[in-house]
């Protein structure tokens, strides 16, 4: 069996789908499931998302009450028997990843964003993934997204778009 495929995205900070990258939002209908971990900054973004394929997601700091009535501060998935946890984070960019991580017990991936920038790490078994920002918002170095292949394990890989 095929892995599953999990595209993750963050920090788009942009009104609807029209306003990504085409090469992600291409990406995107490539996947099994559609992660975004906050920062849309407008609900016409998240149903667009939806329109897509199957999608999770939950809020960020810079998202309307319109984004925070409908998706949750933070959530653990199930995706093929792995337990994925889901947060945006807050605070200084120094031990967000820390912090994130504090957030759930008992989980194969954390996956996070806040900060804009990406990065794949193993912390005590457990992968910690921010995919960095989709819209190359500042600081971001450049526009990233993520995809995760879960089969026996979680293998996370940041691609960067243009």
């Amino acid at each position: 069996m095929a892995p599953i495929r999990v595209g993750v995205i963050s920090d788009t900070h942009c009104s609807g789908i029209g306003d990504l990258p085409p090469e992600l939002v291409e990406g995107l209908t490539h996947v099994d499931l559609i992660v975004h971990v906050g920062d849309y900054t407008g609900k016409k973004l998240v149903d667009d998302l939806q329109g897509l394929g199957e999608f999770r997601g939950v809020y960020g700091n810079m998202d309307p009450p319109a984004v925070r009535t409908i998706l949750p501060e933070k959530e653990v998935v199930e995706v093929g028997g792995k337990r994925i946890g889901l947060v945006h984070g807050w605070g200084a960019a120094a031990g967000l990843q820390k912090r994130a991580l504090g957030c759930f017990s008992n989980v194969d991936a954390v996956l996070y964003g806040h900060s804009h920038t990406a990065s794949s790490e193993v912390i005590d078994g457990v992968l910690v993934f921010n995919p960095g920002s989709a819209s190359g918002r500042f600081p971001a170095a450049r526009k990233t997204y993520g995809v995760l292949l879960v089969d026996e394990a979680i293998e996370g890989k940041i691609v960067t778009i243009g």
